[in-house]
């Protein structure tokens, strides 16, 4: 069995050819990262009882995040009606397509959703900046105390981590009841040992 996290998008499937092993995704390139959609799932799942008809926003950089496509096939899968948010140049063209709808208001994503996952911005995977300033970032997609008790009614808030606090959301946001980032960490050692349990009865 190979666990594998590599620069390069579609390395685990290259390798499956190649070697045989059981190969779990630990997140390849800008590609996919299918435990973290999974113990995101269970952690909603968790709070919520369903999946089913729940409004999830994904917020931040979607054009470089491996997270967040993993999270739109696996909540799609399970009835979710998802919604991804950001600056029009970190959201990937044509995303539609896979069943998603776009927003570029912050304040009208948060007050449609149920739980917002929030990812953050993904500088080690750039060559350019997208847009003109960190602060001029967080004006329009920071996530503040102010931004979440204006909500018309409680949200939950994910973040894959780790959090750039101040960036993407404040340390009062990322420390909140209405947080579970915590429960996500620790609901992500469970999936990952139920993953590797499952396919270990299969060698």
């Amino acid at each position: 069995m190979i666990v594998i996290r590599h620069p390069n998008s579609g390395v685990c499937e290259y390798l499956s050819k190649h070697i045989n092993a059981k190969i779990i995704n630990a997140g390849d390139g800008t590609n996919e990262h299918p435990t973290q959609a999974l113990l995101d799932c269970f952690s909603i799942k968790e709070k919520l009882g369903t999946l089913e008809d729940k409004n999830i926003l994904i917020v931040g950089d979607i054009l470089h995040s491996r997270v967040a496509l993993s999270n739109i096939f696996s909540l799609k899968l399970l009835g979710a009606h998802v919604k991804v948010c950001g600056t029009p140049s970190l959201i990937p063209k044509h995303i539609e397509s896979l069943g998603v709808s776009v927003e570029t208001n912050l304040k009208k994503a948060l007050e449609w959703c149920d739980v917002a996952n929030v990812l953050r911005i993904q500088n080690e995977r750039t060559d350019f900046p997208y847009f003109p300033t960190t602060r001029d970032y967080v004006k329009q997609f920071g996530i503040d105390k102010v931004i979440i008790d204006a909500l018309s009614k409680p949200i939950i808030i994910m973040h894959p981590g780790p959090i750039n606090r101040g960036v993407e959301m404040t340390s009062d946001v990322a420390d909140s009841d209405q947080a579970i980032v915590l429960d996500q960490v620790e609901n992500g050692v469970a999936v990952r040992m139920a993953v590797i349990y499952l396919l270990a009865q299969k060698l």
